[in-house]
């Protein structure tokens, strides 16, 4: 049933086809029974209009303005060469009822406007002569009734579908805006991350070159002093190096605002004040470290830093009254284990997309493009019972 109902809404040129067919039939089987019964011959006319009207029934959907026009002179024609309704004239009430769902507004009116007419004008040419005028006039109204509600139900189906239709239309500009954001979101924040990496990257050639005019004054005076210099030369290179991979996959937009002097960006050490300063502000966070603290790459530790800030960020402005929050830092043998979790009331995870850290950053956004630039894994989401998760693992080498 499904695959039938399936066709017939693809092929309704043919649904109407048959129902014209069907309506030719009638309206034969209908005239050869009155000229039986009257014993008198039909107008040779009958059999055209009866053609023109089922015409009107087969194309009332693929042509509805053109159809309406081929039925109003085709009544028109009956009133005019006296050809009595038949069966046939039923198409005058579909032509109504489908220009006023689908047709053009002209044709709408047009089509309410004949409906009108169209009984008593065939009350007028066709009275009922043992009928008084009241009458006459009461089966006029009563066969006006129909063609009046064909055009409310169509013009009512063409009210609701404009509705759906402007739904639907709403929902999808909806979604292209929330698409677009995202985009500049993104684009926003790998900008951020480029100038963080460019003053990382920055400052660590600033100490090679600080460690390379050191090396070269003890070079002959304290040689192991040189070689220490130059070992830390060479360690920092290559973290440069690292971090300059990072930098260029980034699309960079806008200028570095440049002071005169780089800032070495925040690093692991710098959470611990972080959460001092939340405590500050009336948020209560657990923090503590497990394994063996021991140097990372600058990214990594710009990364985790700015993660614990926008997710404690995040805590304050949607977890609303008395919400706690716990910071796990766990150095592994490969990487570095970030867990941020709260108990709050728990915001949308939307909120979460869209909120940043200070109103600099971008949420959830922002944190899976930092742990994307250093090759890590990010997973956040609500905890059940209530509140938020954060968790994320940055290795400690680049991922190539």
């Amino acid at each position: 049933m499904q695959r039938l109902y399936d066709f017939l809404r693809r092929h309704p040129t043919w649904v109407d086809g048959f129902w014209a067919l069907v309506l030719f039939g009638i309206s034969v089987v209908g005239g050869t029974v009155q000229q039986e019964n009257t014993g008198t011959d039909l107008p040779w006319l009958v059999v055209p209009v009866t053609l023109l009207l089922c015409l009107v029934v087969a194309l009332r959907r693929r042509m509805p303005e053109k159809m309406l026009v081929l039925a109003a002179v085709v009544g028109v024609a009956q009133l005019v060469l006296d050809v009595a309704t038949t069966a046939a004239d039923f198409a005058l009430l579909l032509i109504v009822y489908t220009v006023a769902a689908v047709g053009a507004r002209w044709a709408s009116r047009f089509a309410l406007a004949g409906g009108l007419c169209a009984a008593p004008l065939a009350q007028i040419r066709w009275p009922e002569y043992e009928s008084s005028v009241a009458g006459n006039i009461a089966v006029a109204v009563f066969q006006t009734v129909p063609f009046a509600l064909a055009w409310v139900l169509g013009d009512s189906i063409r009210t609701r579908r404009a509705y759906f239709a402007q739904l639907e239309e709403r929902a999808a500009r909806l979604e292209k805006e929330r698409e677009a954001q995202s985009k500049v979101a993104v684009a926003a924040e790998r900008a951020r991350i480029a100038r963080e990496l460019h003053d990382v990257v920055a400052h660590n050639v600033s100490v090679m070159v600080v460690q390379a005019d050191g090396a070269a004054y003890v070079l002959d005076a304290a040689p192991d002093q040189a070689k220490k210099a130059l070992e830390t030369i060479s360690s920092t290179g290559r973290q440069a190096l690292a971090e300059m991979r990072r930098l260029l996959g980034v699309l960079r937009t806008g200028e570095h605002q440049e002071s005169g002097e780089y800032v070495p960006q925040p690093d692991v050490e710098q959470i611990e004040d972080l959460v001092e300063q939340c405590r500050g502000a009336g948020l209560p966070v657990d923090f503590r470290i497990e394994g063996t603290p021991r140097p990372l790459p600058s990214g990594v530790e710009l990364t985790a830093y700015r993660i614990v800030q926008e997710a404690l960020t995040n805590t304050r402005k949607h977890g609303g009254p008395n919400a706690g929050a716990s910071v796990r830092l766990v150095y592994f043998d490969d990487g570095l284990g970030l867990l941020v979790e709260d108990d709050g009331k728990g915001a949308p995870h939307e909120l979460y997309e869209e909120g940043g850290a200070d109103g600099r950053g971008h949420g959830l956004i922002g944190m899976r493009e930092r742990v994307g630039m250093v090759g890590g894994t990010l997973d956040a989401g609500p905890r059940p019972g209530g509140g938020f998760r954060i968790s994320a693992l940055l290795p400690l080498k680049p991922a190539h």
